[in-house]
């Protein structure tokens, strides 16, 4: 059973829709070239544009509206149905140009992926590789070590402080004797 080609209620409505909105404007396009054509008024893109209550790209991108504006043109013997093909052309152009270079922007970032995943290829094997090289033995003889050395650290610290406070007892000691020397000397001299 196909399903493809009978369309959804909604779906069947919202394009039913859009052709009679578009028909409604294909006929306000209409009704403004020939008031245009009454009003004996230059007849352009910009005019009907206007006029029809559309936008210019409805009239660019829609085939009846440019042709209508295109036929309007010539019979009033302006040369700008050449100007509308040239305008198609260079759109062409222009989206050619981006796909272009939407394409290339694609082949670029489907590179550097394709980069980026050697490198976290080469690094996730660094990673494996330095798991490996530490045995349950050599995590616990450097977790032993590590220890040890915290210990020994602790150890120095302490004598350290003993030797900082024996050094200052002794500096004091010396002034002290300094002092009595030289009352001694005071002493000696005064007698």
């Amino acid at each position: 059973m196909n399903t493809a080609a009978v369309p959804e209620p909604r779906t069947a409505a919202a394009q039913a829709a859009r052709r009679r909105k578009t028909e409604t404007a294909l006929e306000r396009v209409h009704q403004a070239i020939a008031r245009l054509r009454r009003e004996k008024a230059r007849v352009s893109v910009a005019a009907v544009a206007r006029r029809a209550d559309v936008s210019r790209t409805f009239l660019y991108d829609n085939f009846e509206a440019r042709t209508a504006i295109a036929t309007a043109m010539a019979e009033a013997g302006e040369h700008r149905p050449r100007m509308l093909a040239d305008q198609d052309s260079e759109r062409e152009l222009t989206w050619r140009e981006r796909a272009l270079n939407a394409e290339d922007g694609l082949k670029a970032a489907q590179a550097e992926i394709l980069t980026q995943r050697t490198r976290i290829g080469e690094l996730l094997g660094q990673i494996r590789d330095l798991q490996a090289e530490w045995t349950e033995e050599a995590v616990q003889r450097i977790t032993t070590e590590n220890t040890t050395l915290k210990q020994r650290v602790r150890q120095l610290t302490a004598e350290n402080r003993a030797l900082d406070e024996r050094l200052k007892a002794a500096r004091s000691n010396l002034r002290f004797q300094d002092r009595r020397v030289a009352d001694l000397e005071a002493q000696i001299a005064g007698s």
